[in-house]
């Protein structure tokens, strides 16, 4: 059984800085491409960041680039976000989500519950 179960989330001020973790079980992070997805109330999904599995890549959505960085620990079997200098604009439940295959957010098909990040003065 895949399983992804995110953790870290919580309430800072702008400028602050949060951790991500998203702890798999049933298959390797090695193997698979992890992606971190976010949505704000009221808003569509929104693909932040992916480590792909073939060659370690990293991509970023164009506001987060400078601040936040995906990375993969292989030893424990998690990938993380690093945010920094948070914004507002970055308040939203963040989930993420992999799969062996696939090659955007979109079409992964194991997802973790979420958690929310909320920032604000």
């Amino acid at each position: 059984q895949v399983r992804l179960v995110e953790s870290g989330g919580g309430s800072v001020e702008p400028g602050g800085s949060l951790r991500l973790s998203c702890a798999a079980s049933g298959f390797s992070v090695e193997y698979y491409s992890i992606g971190w997805i976010r949505q704000a109330p009221g808003k569509e999904r929104e693909g932040v960041s992916c480590i792909s599995s073939s060659d370690s890549s990293t991509n970023y959505v164009d506001s987060v680039k400078g601040r936040f960085t995906i990375s993969r620990d292989h030893a424990k079997n998690t990938v993380y976000l690093q945010m920094n200098s948070l914004k507002p604009e970055d308040t939203a439940v963040y989930y993420c989500a992999a799969d062996p295959v696939g090659s955007t957010w979109s079409d992964f098909r194991s997802w973790g519950q979420g958690t929310q990040v909320t920032v604000s003065s």
